[in-house]
């Protein structure tokens, strides 16, 4: 982390944080215009006011305090006439989402800065569905050669060409697939989305479900979460000032 230290005697240090201690580095490698939306977590900031434009290819930086919790998503086919984008849209609240969440599906890049011995904790989501790949990976740190340590977080397929029929999103003026949308998000029950009596941990098990939806995204992106209760080949650790966010 970014700090300043001043040692006064030799058993006390007073170190000023700085309120720009995280980093993350935002990147799209699509040919057209993206916006961002950025969700604090409960109690923590929209970053950015909740949104910014990449242009095709545009890399920025935004900041936070390195205890930081949220998300990131892309918003596609924005149309700020309309007030509205065909994916991750949050609300009608135009180019800055303002702490409000994406509409679904919506790829995810998360993170929990600062959490356990100081660990930040990160990962790509599915569980609410993908509109476009995306990755996060721990920039200037060496990870021990574990798979979850300090490595990429990635789902680099593209579910548009592929999704289940009845997970498509169809939208824009010649109807074309958007997003895909995982089971929770197109059925909303308590079974696909780990909820009520299937909350517990070890409740939610996709090979019992109706279709076993999260295998589909398990078997394209194996190091994203493809259900709520999937954390053991989904949660990555590390300790890192700056993060990269690859969209696309």
């Amino acid at each position: 982390m970014f700090r300043h230290c001043t040692v006064f005697v030799s058993v006390f240090i007073l170190c000023i944080y700085s309120a720009n201690a995280a980093e993350f580095i935002l990147q799209s490698n699509f040919g057209w215009p993206l916006w961002i939306g950025i969700q604090g977590n409960g109690g923590f900031p929209a970053l950015e006011n909740g949104g910014l434009e990449l242009q095709p290819g545009e890399r920025r930086s935004v900041y936070s305090d390195d205890s930081w919790e949220g998300r990131f998503w892309a918003r596609t086919g924005c149309n700020w006439d309309n007030n509205w984008c065909e994916t991750g849209d949050c609300g009608g609240n135009g180019p800055q989402c303002e702490g409000h969440h994406g509409e679904r599906p919506a790829s995810l890049a998360e993170i929990a800065k600062n959490q356990w011995l100081g660990l930040d904790f990160y990962d790509i989501s599915l569980v609410d569905g993908s509109n476009i790949p995306i990755s996060m990976e721990p920039i200037g740190v060496q990870g021990d050669g574990s798979r979850y340590f300090c490595t990429k977080a990635q789902c680099g397929h593209d579910f548009n060409s592929d999704c289940p029929e009845e997970l498509k999103l169809y939208r824009g003026a010649d109807n074309r697939v958007v997003g895909c949308m995982s089971a929770c998000t197109k059925y909303g029950t308590d079974e696909y989305c780990c909820e009520g009596v299937y909350n517990a941990k070890g409740n939610c098990r996709p090979n019992e479900w109706p279709v076993n939806y999260a295998a589909f995204f398990y078997d394209r992106c194996p190091d994203a979460y493809s259900y709520a209760q999937d954390d053991e080949t989904s949660m990555f650790s590390c300790r890192a000032n700056t993060y990269l966010i690859t969209f696309g």
